[in-house]
């Protein structure tokens, strides 16, 4: 039985409201927990002196290096989970995730060719986000017909995976070849950044704009999103314009994808477990689906960074390692439970 509109704003509400506290939570443990530990009855203080101009305390300082770091969690975990929701009604595959199409093996292959050749951290986030920009073109130029509607929903998103797998394939075998020809010296930044690492990375608005751009065009389609994923192929009969709505669910998905990557690396996992794991929960409704996995999204890698900077402290683990170890067997429950139904 379909859910009223009334039960539905109820049940979004519960949820948002649960994972804001959530959050909200999230962060203070973030905060408090490390190395060095905080108090908690130095919180407050430390919060009031981060107000000011002027950082004094222990507290204070190590309470402003950690929540500049979740917050840069945050917006890469809300990012991928966000790319996830989208490349999967793009591909109407709740198994495909946000590195399906390739578009983060042409980050890599941007990023490792900047590290071989010693470029400063900007120009290695700025070759992550071209290699991202560059692979999302040839793949618009190569699977276009698939994205403009000229084939069924189910022929497209065929052409569009086939593509970004062909894609992929070349990216990481350029990857692997300047890992094979790279000095020692620069091997571990590599396998670091291709495993992905949230340690280093600033905070920057450009996520936050592009996460928020790409969440207000998402809710503005979930209705459409839900008629292309329940109806298939009949979607244009029912009002849905199919080619603008998987243009922009291919782009957006991309932006997101490029931007996540050049901030933090090859995160896996965010971006295919959280989303079907809300829909197990919440159910397929894009209208609930939408906000709802970029809050779980982003309170995921919060929590998966905080475990990697403390479980092994003071060595710090990359977050990669942490959220694989944790989605690997998530993600086989998930499709041991999908299998069942």
């Amino acid at each position: 039985m379909q859910a009223t509109p009334i039960a539905l704003r109820r049940r979004a509400g519960m949820a948002g409201a649960a994972l804001l506290l959530l959050a909200v939570t999230c962060f203070v443990v973030a905060g408090l927990v490390g190395s060095v530990p905080v108090p908690l009855r130095q919180l407050p203080y430390a919060l009031v002196e981060l107000g000011g101009t002027d950082i004094r305390s222990m507290a204070a300082i190590l309470l402003d290096l950690r929540l500049s770091r979740a917050l840069t969690a945050f917006v890469t975990g809300a990012s991928l989970a966000l790319a996830g929701v989208m490349m999967q009604a793009l591909l109407r595959n709740s198994l495909a995730d946000p590195y399906t199409l390739g578009i983060s093996a042409g980050a890599s292959v941007g990023a490792v060719a900047a590290l071989l050749f010693m470029a400063p951290v900007w120009a290695v986030d700025a070759s992550a986000l071209a290699g991202a920009v560059a692979c999302s073109a040839l793949l618009y130029l190569f699977a276009r017909r698939g994205l403009d509607g000229e084939t069924s929903v189910r022929g497209g998103a065929r052409l569009l995976l086939l593509t970004g797998v062909v894609l992929s394939s070349a990216c990481m075998a350029m990857v692997t070849l300047m890992l094979s020809i790279a000095p020692e010296s620069r091997l571990r930044s590599m396998i670091f950044w291709m495993i992905g690492d949230i340690a280093g990375a600033p905070v920057r608005a450009t996520p936050w704009i592009v996460l928020a751009a790409v969440l207000a065009f998402a809710l503005y389609s979930a209705r459409s999103l839900n008629v292309l994923a329940l109806h298939d192929d009949e979607a244009a009969t029912l009002g849905v314009r199919v080619g603008p709505t998987r243009k922009g669910l291919f782009f957006c998905s991309a932006l997101l994808t490029a931007t996540a990557v050049a901030s933090a690396g090859s995160i896996g996992f965010v971006g295919l477990i959280v989303p079907h794991a809300l829909r197990f929960a919440l159910g397929a409704d894009h209208r609930l689906l939408v906000p709802a996995a970029t809050l779980a999204g982003g309170i995921f890698l919060v929590l998966a960074d905080t475990l990697a900077r403390t479980v092994a402290a003071p060595q710090q683990l990359p977050v990669g390692v942490v959220t694989a170890l944790i989605g690997a067997p998530v993600f086989l429950y998930q499709l041991h439970r999908l299998r069942s139904a």
